[in-house]
């Protein structure tokens, strides 16, 4: 995984053969100029310790603290998935209500595509109105694995 941070917190982190990674990479280097990158700042080393705990399923919420980069709709969808439970899924729809806008399920579901913060801003847990897996920008394999993983059906590490 690629990840990056500003002094706030974490900002980036994505798997480092997403389609187009070179592109978002080279995007947040040249918007924040006080980034960084794998290095031993003090969030990415709590990032690290969490996410092989999280993998290990020895926690179930993050406590790295973010720094969220959006339109201020984005932040709110993002906000909102932050209180999605560890295990459990929701629907675009349901988001949609849960933060008092259910008439904009499509775009609810487009500021979770541009979600830059995978696994820790959980857009994984969201699912279509139907119980299927929709999009995922870590691919939908990786967000089927990620909810097995959670639900206790395997273990990724």
């Amino acid at each position: 995984m690629i990840a990056y941070t500003t002094e706030v917190g974490i900002i980036f982190l994505k798997f480092e053969d997403q389609k187009n990674i070179e592109k978002e990479v080279n995007k947040i280097e040249k918007t924040f100029t006080t980034i960084e990158r794998n290095s031993d700042y003090k969030h990415l080393i709590l990032l690290e310790q969490e996410l092989e705990k999280y993998f290990l399923r020895d926690i179930q919420k993050f406590s790295v603290p973010l720094d969220l980069q959006g339109t201020e709709f984005q932040i709110k969808v993002w906000s909102e998935l932050l209180n999605t439970q560890y295990g459990t899924t929701i629907s675009y729809k349901q988001q949609s209500v849960n933060i008092d806008s259910p008439q904009s399920v499509r775009a609810v579901a487009n500021a979770n595509g541009a979600n830059k913060i995978l696994i820790v801003v959980p857009c994984h847990r969201v699912i279509g109105t139907n119980g299927k897996l929709a999009g995922y920008s870590g691919e939908v394999w990786r967000k089927k694995e990620l909810l097995e993983l959670e639900q206790g059906v395997k273990k990724l590490l």
